[in-house]
């Protein structure tokens, strides 16, 4: 049955509405014939936001840690990722700026281990807003401005006083953090450059689920986007300098079909939140269904 899933999700999406347009066109009602061509056409306002993928498999040096003493991880695993975001409005300031919602799942499937459990889930709204920037002078042009305010959790429960049969603690496995954040896009012919700083919001001591995970992920971050041809590249760095932890993380993609072939190299820390304190090297390979 796995295996069904994933067939049914990196097939191609065949087309179910066989209504022409002249059949719409006869709709007299201009709000029953807009409501319509919308159903028909899938449009609700929601676009992609991140990439949208499926990695069937990812292998990575070692073992992923099990919550419990009984569960084992393999280190071969599938990864999907589901990332959406909607316009709401647009030039409230005169500024052509453009406000959106959004939200990014990312999970990590064991679908090679026993019973196939997901063993992480990233849950990622968001809210923000781009301003464009008029810019022609320089090498590298500046794009937009993004400033946004966001929400990242794995959906689990505080299980810091959950004690296992052996009297140990099974320590805690909920992983949260609400920040803001702004992104500096900048532009030269195919070349694509983002520059990003965050902040987290300020939280107790004492129900902060990952009080050190900036000393892991640090404040900031640099990501390359190059177009060659139909090929796609990025490069994304993201670290501290206080402690020189952090990641870098390429991926590649190129049109297959009506998809995308798609490779993820990833090493360092930060890959899920559960993993955000243990270094990871692992590569992925699957499709992606949005760059």
């Amino acid at each position: 049955m796995r295996y069904l899933f994933l067939l049914v999700l990196v097939s191609p999406l065949w087309a179910l509405d066989t209504c022409e347009e002249d059949v719409i066109e006869k709709i007299k009602s201009p709000r029953v014939k807009s409501s319509m061509s919308k159903w028909l056409d899938h449009d609700f306002g929601l676009k992609p936001y991140r990439a949208n993928y499926l990695l069937p498999y990812g292998y990575t040096d070692k073992d992923y840690d099990a919550p419990l003493p009984t569960v084992e991880y393999e280190n071969s695993e599938a990864e999907l990722q589901i990332s959406l975001q909607l316009r709401i409005a647009g030039d409230l300031l005169g500024l052509n700026e453009e406000y959106f919602l959004s939200y990014t799942q990312k999970s990590f499937w064991q679908i090679y281990a026993k019973s196939s459990p997901f063993r992480e889930t990233n849950y990622n709204p968001e809210a923000f807003v781009i301003f464009p920037i008029a810019d022609e002078d320089n090498y590298f042009r500046f794009c937009s401005l993004k400033f946004a305010i966001a929400h990242i959790s794995n959906g689990q429960p505080d299980t810091r006083d959950v004690t296992l049969t052996d009297g140990s603690y099974l320590g805690n496995l909920s992983r949260s953090i609400n920040f803001i954040y702004t992104t500096l896009r900048l532009q030269h012919n195919s070349f694509f450059l983002d520059f990003k700083t965050w902040l987290p919001l300020p939280e107790n001591p004492e129900e902060n689920d990952n009080p050190d995970i900036m000393d892991y992920t640090g404040y900031a971050s640099a990501k390359v986007t190059y177009f060659y041809d139909a090929n796609m590249f990025t490069l994304k760095v993201r670290g501290s300098t206080k402690t020189g932890n952090g990641f870098i993380e390429g991926t590649y993609s190129y049109p297959v079909l009506q998809n995308y072939f798609y490779l993820k190299l990833f090493s360092g820390y930060g890959e899920s939140l559960i993993d955000y304190n243990n270094y990871i090297n692992k590569v992925s390979v699957g499709f992606s269904f949005s760059r």
